[in-house]
């Protein structure tokens, strides 16, 4: 049995200050990465005309970030974990301010599809640190609130992007066109780094010491890579034979990366994280979740503006209902009674499969404006929970594993969603029409949150058993003042 001493879970009102100050210059970084994931969208017609760029080139434009981003999370949770979150959150934010400089003087398209990778692969380093940094230094009620400014943070950084990039790109300011969507980042990343300097923890500027494994980060990245890359270029090139060659290498690798990590001293996946309660069935959860949503973020701006004749900027604000729904709920789950946390991610998921299941079959009106209000309310009540189900009994010194994991999950969970669930949507379009093509789409994505929402009921069991004489040992989040009061240690 490995215990842990943790801090009190009640706070000074001086320590709470500390913890909203740190947790502002986190969530800067992962809101700026979010944004730029989705921002590049709505500007793509903008950046094609203005670099004379191909087809290809634009796919290129949009779609390096998010490979570079999928592929080298877990070696940036690896990297926080030798160096030092705190130390390579400053070094990711760096490297992101600057890429994103380059990116708005970008000359050509090449330059660009260059610098998306940069910020890609700046975002893999950054993010994963985040959920480190708040596993180590946020504990009971500091770390739900954390949690949930967390998953607030992440629907509104990709809903920001799309109706920030239709803003931007229609002010033209300066006669910039689309290059201030990624000169934006430059005085906020400056800012950020500079508080970030004053207020990350300095006792987690120095990591565990444990090297990096190689072979492992090796066979992993490989592997990610060819999955990744057919899938986020497949649907565009109409699935060329070197698309499916490369699936079917990424299971062969896939077995490598396995076979590598079970002779490995220091694996980049530990057995031991994936043995910690709730880990790998929370992982399997957020996949089944973020896939429908992902290809939703897709769908619904192909649908508004193709099968409703909206305006792209008009579309973009649609996001802003599911984008309430979720803050409200991501902010407040807590407050809950706490018997009822463990099956807020089942619940939750149960009312995006409804929301899913009405969009398809209304289509158009109040109905579907209520379906997305209600598809905000499910994603929020849901997302905090299940991340703090995943990462309550992770030891302290396997977290940052544990967060480029869950974050790499999340990412597949996009990219597969969109490829997958986009193509169908695609493929019916010219026959069904907008309408037809949703409806069948929305009752596949209602089907795969349906799946999430089972999966969360597995996960409520399993926070809820208990050995013999492991009281402690719950799903829940520990809240109250109780289990401060009984020892100050947590049994993980």
């Amino acid at each position: 049995m490995t215990t842990l001493r943790t801090s009190p879970c009640t706070a000074t009102p001086r320590a709470r200050v500390r913890h909203g100050r740190m947790l502002a210059v986190l969530l800067t970084g992962e809101f700026m990465a979010l944004l730029d994931q989705s921002i590049v969208n709505v500007a793509a017609p903008t950046i094609r005309s203005g670099l004379h760029a191909s087809g290809g080139a634009l796919q290129l434009i949009v779609s390096c970030y998010t490979i570079a981003n999928a592929v080298l999370l877990a070696t940036g949770a690896r990297l926080g974990d030798r160096f030092g979150p705190a130390r390579m959150y400053r070094a990711g934010l760096l490297l992101f301010t600057v890429a994103s400089l380059g990116c708005g003087l970008a000359p050509d398209a090449a330059s660009l599809s260059v610098l998306r990778f940069a910020q890609g692969a700046a975002s893999a380093l950054l993010v994963p640190q985040i959920l480190s940094i708040v596993q180590r230094e946020f504990a009971g009620a500091a770390r739900a609130r954390a949690l949930s400014a967390y998953a607030a943070c992440l629907t509104g950084g990709a809903v920001t992007g799309q109706v920030l990039g239709g803003v931007l790109v229609s002010a033209n300011l300066f006669g910039t066109t689309w290059r201030p969507i990624f000169l934006l980042n430059v005085p906020v990343g400056i800012v950020a780094l500079a508080a970030g300097h004053f207020l990350l923890p300095r006792d987690a500027r120095t990591g565990t010491g444990r090297r990096l494994d190689m072979p492992g980060v090796a066979a992993l990245t490989a592997t990610l890579l060819l999955l990744v890359v057919p899938l986020v270029l497949g649907r565009d090139a109409h699935w060329p034979l070197w698309c499916w060659s490369a699936l079917a290498c990424s299971v062969v690798l896939f077995g490598v990366f396995v076979a590598v990590e079970r002779r490995a001293t220091a694996p980049v996946t530990p057995a031991a994280m994936l043995r910690a309660p709730g880990v790998v069935p929370a992982a399997l959860t957020l996949f089944c979740a973020m896939a429908p949503w992902g290809a939703f973020m897709f769908i619904a701006s192909v649908h508004l503006q193709t099968g409703l004749g909206m305006s792209a900027r008009r579309a973009g604000l649609e996001f802003l209902v599911p984008f309430i729904g979720t803050g409200i709920m991501s902010l407040t789950w807590h407050r809950l009674p706490a018997r009822l946390h463990p099956w807020l991610t089942a619940v939750g998921y149960s009312l995006t499969a409804v929301a899913y299941l009405v969009l398809a079959l209304s289509g158009r009106g109040p109905v579907f404006a209520a379906a997305m209000a209600i598809l905000g309310v499910g994603l929020g009540s849901a997302f905090s929970p299940l991340m703090a189900a995943a990462l309550h009994r992770v030891p302290q010194e396997l977290a940052a594993d544990a967060s480029g994991f869950l974050q790499t999950v999340l990412q597949l969970g996009l990219v597969v969603g969109v490829a997958g669930f986009g193509s169908l949507y695609l493929s019916l379009l010219p026959a069904d029409g907008a309408v037809g093509a949703m409806r069948i789409t929305g009752l596949a994505l209602a089907a795969t949150s349906a799946v999430a929402a089972w999966c969360g009921t597995r996960l409520a069991r399993t926070g809820r058993d208990r050995s013999p004489g492991r009281r402690e040992a719950t799903f829940k989040v520990p809240l109250g003042r109780a289990s401060s009061r009984r020892s100050g240690r947590r049994v993980l």
